[in-house]
């Protein structure tokens, strides 16, 4: 029996490996701002205990909105928004909380509404808010509508608990709204997509991206971070991976690409992660060693990223990058298919 096959086959597969491993060692996918944290408990205008996990859009008068989640000192959280020309410093914070709980109205909400992702739908002509209310029976996923961030239209729960990590894509995909969202089932804790004709009804629900199993760094738990980035390639997701140690959980970021008319299909998912937490203000605070981000805001340019994140659970970061270099490094870092159907 000839050999050529076999050794042509290891070859390629090393060769492969090799650019893998070169690509990642080259310069971060995302570079930290030097002005991080970018804001804090000490910046905001009224007690609070900590500012994280916000959603992020770029308004129509050319300024950047974060949609912050803020903890009180009694432990709940409200969303309160804050504003910058050049989305790094000179932030304009709303005096008094933006989008506060209103547990008489929407009894979901009686312990705070969290971690906010912003997609604005040219459609409807509104940003969809989609963020976890928080009660007794745990955290599901409720909508809003706005069109400046100051009233809201609520739809109240869409998912039920527990669920979270959720944001629409901004526009209908065969007819249909799409939501990503992740339930915790008996099947664990992965990320599914769900379908519906108005935003109030979802069904068909499926899962589209599994947590992976053994040691990996996104095993067992992911989830998404900020919303999907259309590219001609496919939908673009960031997504957090939380590995589980001695010393508690590390949160970092990972990429995945989906197809364009059928997102629920992965084209393609990186092996490794691509931003994980190193500096003192992402290893120290409330939750040690978490990154975790809800918003990005895409310049002029179609290329650059601002990706906002909450750090440690107590202050907002941002880092940027390049569409296009995410997409490149996913075509050399997906995982590569071995003769056996397995992956490596």
């Amino acid at each position: 029996m000839s050999s050529t096959a076999p050794i042509s086959f290891i070859s390629a597969h090393t060769d492969r490996e090799t650019e893998r491993l070169s690509t990642l060692a080259n310069e971060p996918l995302f570079q930290r701002h030097s002005a991080n944290p970018i804001l804090g408990p000490n910046d905001w205008p009224y007690p609070i205990n900590s500012v994280f996990n916000a959603g992020a859009v770029k308004l129509p008068d050319g300024d950047t909105l974060l949609l912050c989640r803020v903890e009180d000192r009694r432990g709940l959280s409200h969303l309160c928004a804050a504003r910058s020309a050049n989305g790094i410093d000179r932030w304009r914070i709303d005096r008094t909380p933006t989008m506060p709980a209103l547990p008489k109205e929407f009894p979901e909400e009686i312990w705070g509404v969290e971690d906010p992702r912003i997609t604005y739908v040219p459609e409807l002509k509104q940003f969809a808010v989609a963020y976890t209310s928080f009660a007794r029976g745990g955290p599901g996923v409720s909508l809003a509508l706005t069109s400046d961030f100051v009233t809201f239209d609520r739809y109240g729960v869409i998912m039920p608990p527990e669920d979270k990590d959720a944001a629409l894509f901004p526009r209908k995909i065969n007819g249909k709204w799409a939501l990503i969202h992740r339930p915790m089932t008996a099947l664990g804790a992965h990320m599914w997509i769900s379908y519906s004709p108005d935003l109030r009804h979802w069904g068909d629900h499926m899962v589209m991206l599994e947590a992976r199993k053994g040691g990996w760094w996104d095993a067992n738990k992911i989830g998404l971070c900020s919303p999907p980035i259309e590219t001609a390639k496919g939908w673009l997701v960031i997504y957090h991976g939380v590995r589980t140690t001695a010393s508690g959980s590390i949160y970092r970021l990972g990429l995945a690409l989906f197809d364009l008319d059928r997102p629920e299909v992965c084209l393609q998912r990186g092996d490794a992660w691509v931003f994980g937490p190193e500096a003192p203000y992402e290893r120290n605070g409330d939750v040690k060693d978490v990154v975790f981000p809800c918003g990005q805001v895409v310049e002029d340019d179609g290329d650059t990223i601002r990706l906002y994140y909450g750090a440690a659970d107590s202050y907002m970061a941002v880092a940027t990058g390049s569409i296009r270099k995410l997409l490149s490094w996913l075509e050399t870092n997906a995982p590569i298919t071995l003769s056996d159907g397995t992956e490596s």
